[in-house]
């Protein structure tokens, strides 16, 4: 017997905006300095991570990617120092959530085996 936790951010509405595929992204573009190359491998494409990075900043109102335009040799990107802070606390966050599910799963699985 496995727990497995997921752990999202959603408005009002239960729309989700931030979760775990959405963290490696951000993750990868602070590896890379490239929303293209992130996207790439998590085999996402490029305008569908520029449009849930856009929703994400709208929901939160802030930037957390800074865009440079310019193609491979000029072009890039970078976390704003709102966006290393918002992996930072977001991983904080969700690890925390995953401790305390994990603790709680360990007393339920001794009751009922597994």
């Amino acid at each position: 017997m496995k727990l497995h936790v997921k752990v999202t951010l959603a408005g009002g509405r239960d729309e989700e905006f931030m979760g775990p595929g959405l963290l490696e992204l951000l993750r990868g573009i602070e590896d890379t300095h490239s929303i293209s190359q992130a996207a790439k491998a998590m085999r996402l494409s490029y305008v569908k991570a520029l449009h849930i990075l856009s929703r994400l900043e709208s929901r939160l109102n802030r930037k957390l990617v800074r865009r440079s335009k310019g193609g491979a040799a000029r072009g890039g990107a970078e976390l704003t120092p709102a966006g290393h802070r918002f992996v930072l606390d977001f991983s904080q966050l969700h690890d925390g959530i995953v401790r305390h599910a994990q603790r709680r799963f360990g007393r339920f699985k001794k009751k009922y085996g597994g």
